[in-house]
């Protein structure tokens, strides 16, 4: 079972306070797996692996367009998050799900990037909006996919992958990854990666960046439904040049009611993670009693739709 919370537009701030504390919880066991799905208020990010010269605008042009900036500690280079994007904060442990690969039991952090990448093709195939990955690149694009877009080319991706956990846990096929840091660029395969060919269809419309401790998971991925595209103009989006952002607004040339994506991808999480998926009200209902956590929301908390609400949800 994984709870959904809808936390509608908040700073990114909150939103690390948020993850922090309920990481704890889960890794304590104390909650079951949760998914946050919201909106930020504009900021840049940058990851792990990112370089400053991919932030392009001035601090004072930053200002001027009321863009935060923040480093974190998610694989990756630099992206934006801002109104109209749907971000997506899956906070699972991945010891308690099982992997396809036949090589071990339990979800590796490639495999599990692959299934976020799977749960966004659906979502904007849903939409009439084709979507693939690009091999030697982390994320989500427009455009036809000749190969079959299946979680089953994961054991491939996983021999052949890049990405090095600082720890594991375990032995053998029941080793899971502890601490590890994945990202755009983080699962590219050196000789692929050079030979990336533009293509004029291919447009991002969706970044991941995730973090693992403890074999549980945080940051997430982010679709652009309504994005402001102008707001990618102050970065090297990912740290890729060759292959312009994109939106869903974009691609079908209308706005994209925010609720409708939310709920496909929700819908999207239970299939490609074989779980049934529980939209919770507020935090009351996921934790069941106080444990420290504010009860009430900031002030600019909202609905993904707009509203004012009396409870985080």
């Amino acid at each position: 079972m994984i709870s959904v919370l809808q936390l509608g537009t908040i700073d990114y701030a909150t939103g690390l306070h948020l993850q922090e504390r309920l990481i704890a919880l889960r890794k304590d066991g104390r909650i079951a797996d949760v998914l946050l799905l919201l909106e930020h208020t504009p900021v840049i990010t940058l990851g792990r692996n990112a370089k400053c010269a991919n932030v392009l605008a001035s601090p004072e042009l930053l200002v001027q367009r009321g863009v935060e900036v923040f480093e974190c500690d998610r694989g990756g280079d630099v992206t934006f998050h801002g109104p109209g994007q749907l971000v997506g904060y899956p906070l699972f442990d991945l010891r308690g799900i099982p992997s396809e690969n036949a090589s071990r039991k339990t979800l590796g952090a490639v495999e599990y990037v692959r299934r976020l990448e799977e749960v966004l093709i659906h979502t904007c195939t849903e939409f009439g909006i084709p979507a693939k990955r690009i091999s030697g690149l982390t994320g989500v694009w427009t455009g036809e996919d000749a190969r079959p877009s299946k979680t089953q080319s994961v054991a491939t991706d996983i021999a052949a992958s890049s990405v090095e956990p600082s720890s594991t846990s375990g032995s053998g096929n029941t080793s899971v990854v502890s601490n590890a840091r994945v990202g755009t660029g983080a699962l590219a395969r050196p000789a692929e990666s050079k030979t990336q060919q533009s293509n004029a269809n291919e447009g991002k419309i969706a970044a991941l960046g995730v973090h693992i401790s403890r074999g549980v998971t945080s940051h997430g991925l982010a679709l652009n439904v309504n994005t402001d595209l102008s707001f990618f103009n102050l970065i090297v989006p990912c740290g890729i040049t060759s292959k312009p952002v994109t939106s869903m607004q974009t691609e079908l040339k209308r706005a994209i009611p925010m609720q409708d994506v939310a709920h496909a991808l929700s819908r999207n999480f239970g299939t490609v993670f074989h779980s049934q998926m529980l939209w919770l009200d507020n935090l009351d209902a996921l934790l069941g009693n106080n444990l420290g956590l504010p009860m009430r929301p900031p002030e600019n908390l909202r609905t993904l739709h707009g509203e004012d609400d009396s409870a985080l949800a």
